[in-house]
């Protein structure tokens, strides 16, 4: 029941979490989330030269870590977290002559660099956590870092603090997030290295983390650098789109990536079960993601109309429409990409990322160069297209079958849709709409996928949750 309790949990507390981001969209306009998002970008570097993969190699294991597995990985990684930061440091002032951030941003990057040094220190009992899937215990810190965070935030924002309100946040997150996880998970930090186990951890590890410094070079990288040619303002708009477009994979796909990592790793040998496990991952993600999508794409204009001070961020919309777009495709592959790394398939991975991190420093500038802002949107969309090539490479160790997991999902988000246009054609008034059109279309996906879902609606949460117990 532990993965249970994790999903539901983390659903609501994302749900905190859009709520407290569309107070602080509100609060602040597009230029100070563009420097959050350069800054972000930038000190996420950190992140990946901090762990080398060890902390997904210890999780996908195959035995039980030992003492020394745990000491020999948080030494290790200490050691590279102390050294990034001292690197970081010494490029502070670097950093600010080339963004021009000012102090208000010099002083966010310093407090993201506390702020990450505090998160490797719960890197092993949050792996302990994962490894006995006790997803139940691992939400709670997550919950006491989201609202510290956010209530922070949300506060120092309204007395008009501006960027300094998230770099006050994001200290006092990751101070408590280290005492609620350990408080959680009790363990004694020990220094210690041991030759064997970092080499084989480091087997599955580097290749692992290979695939995550693609990522860093496809996402964050291309943050960094559209921060150098593009206006503060233009990087918010870009964030704005792309957070609110992604609401569905923060909501759904987040939460059952976090528990299908740690199980397809365990039923890696079993492919029988493990197809099973892949299969309805898939429909749930679906069931949930897609009418999430097309509801955002029909209500996001009436929340602009209606919300006071929202109005700055229409230029965005383009943008998200077109976010949206590669973020259905992206609720396919990422658990295909994560059941490849469960198996230890990560070369194919690797490969996958290598082509998304060439295709996006190949369009971006060019789509940028042509369109501006909006571009990045475009190549998302364009890249979104390739998104359905590790089905095809997933089917080649475990017979899946894509299809039938979404087809009810997509006929019932099809016809939610449908129902979302007759509203908007039948109803002018954007806050009537929008309540009556969220009433009426949920209702009537609901009751389709009920219908045609309801002999399997309950072997879905057993054989996703309650069996990965055993």
């Amino acid at each position: 029941m532990g993965a249970v309790a994790l999903t539901g949990r983390t659903f609501l507390l994302q749900i905190i979490a859009l709520a407290a981001t569309l107070i602080l969209t509100i609060l602040l306009d597009p230029t100070v989330f563009g420097i959050f998002f350069v800054v972000t970008a930038v000190v996420n570097f950190l992140n990946y030269f901090s762990d080398i993969g060890l902390a997904a190699a210890l999780i996908q294991k195959q035995t039980e870590p030992d003492a020394t597995d745990y000491k020999s990985t948080f030494t290790l990684q200490q050691i590279l977290v102390i050294t990034a930061v001292v690197v970081a440091s010494f490029l502070t002032p670097v950093i600010g002559r080339i963004y021009n951030f000012g102090d208000s941003g010099l002083f966010l990057f310093r407090a993201l660099i506390i702020a990450f040094f505090l998160s490797s220190l719960k890197t092993i009992p949050s792996v302990m956590l994962e490894r006995e899937l006790e997803f139940g215990k691992l939400v709670w810190p997550q919950i006491v870092e989201t609202v510290v965070y956010y209530l922070t935030a949300i506060i120092l924002a309204f007395l008009g603090l501006g960027i300094v309100s998230f770099a006050w946040a994001a200290i006092f997150r990751g101070i408590s997030g280290v005492i609620a996880l350990y408080l959680v998970k009790p363990w004694i930090p020990q220094i210690g290295l041991s030759k064997s186990s970092i080499r084989s951890l480091l087997t599955f590890g580097v290749p692992y983390q290979g695939n995550a410094l693609l990522a860093l070079i496809k996402d964050d990288l291309v943050i960094a650098y559209l921060g150098t040619i593009l206006p503060f303002a233009a990087i918010g708009y870009i964030g704005w789109a792309k957070k609110w477009a992604e609401i569905a994979l923060r909501l759904i796909m987040d939460n059952i990536i976090k528990v299908t990592f740690p199980t397809f790793s365990r039923l890696q040998h079993d492919r029988e079960f493990l197809k099973n496990a892949i299969n309805k991952s898939l429909k749930v993600l679906t069931l949930f993601t897609l009418p999430i999508a097309i509801g955002m794409v029909f209500m996001v204009r009436p929340l602009i109309e209606i919300i006071p001070r929202y109005e700055k961020w229409q230029p965005a919309l383009l943008s998200f429409y077109l976010f949206t777009f590669s973020a259905v495709l992206a609720t396919l592959s990422s658990p295909l990409v994560n059941a490849l790394n469960a198996i230890g398939k990560v070369k194919y991975t690797f490969y996958l990322m290598l082509l998304w991190t060439v295709l996006t420093w190949i369009t971006v500038p060019i789509l940028v160069n042509l369109y501006g802002f909006n571009g990045v949107a475009i190549a998302a969309f364009i890249i979104g297209i390739t998104s359905l090539i590790p089905l095809f490479i997933v089917k080649k160790f475990v017979p899946i079958s894509l299809f039938d997991q979404i087809i009810v999902p997509l006929k019932g988000s099809l016809l939610l849709g449908c129902v979302l246009i007759i509203f908007k054609i039948l109803i002018s008034n954007a806050a009537a709409y929008l309540v009556l059109g969220t009433l009426a279309g949920g209702l009537i996906y609901s009751v389709y996928c009920y219908k045609n879902l309801k002999t399997e609606l309950l072997p879905y949460v057993k054989l996703i949750f309650t069996k990965t117990q055993k």
